[in-house]
């Protein structure tokens, strides 16, 4: 049984930082594409960033770009988002998804093309 599970959200002012992780067990790790998207209130799931498998490619949304970076670490079966320089719009709820494939360089930034997502956490950015 596949699960994805994120943690690190929180309360933070603008201007700060926090670091969301996102755990993936009963799968291979390595064999995964992640990405990260957001929701907030009246609004749809959009993307936020992705990473192949070899953590090679990495693609971010213009909106995060310059501010936030996704990474991974195989050996602990964890992907990462750096989210600097917060501002009140990325408030939202942050889900963290996981693609299984075959390519090294495979990347995904279309929600409905990924396998399994965790439940989401919280981050919300007061002005």
């Amino acid at each position: 049984q596949v699960q994805v599970v994120e943690s690190g959200g929180g309360l933070v002012q603008a201007g700060g930082s926090l670091r969301l992780s996102c755990a993936a067990s009963g799968v291979t790790f390595s064999s995964l594409a992640m990405g990260w998207f957001r929701q907030a209130p009246g609004k749809e799931r959009e993307f936020v960033a992705a990473i192949s498998r070899s953590d090679s490619i990495t693609r971010h949304a213009d909106s995060v770009k310059g501010r936030f970076t996704i990474s991974r670490d195989n050996t602990k079966n964890t992907v990462y988002l750096q989210m600097n320089s917060l501002k009140p719009e990325d408030t939202a709820v942050y889900y963290c998804a996981a693609k299984v494939t075959a390519s090294r360089s495979y990347y995904e930034n279309f929600p409905p093309r990924y396998d399994y997502w965790g439940q989401g956490t919280q981050v919300t950015v007061s002005s």
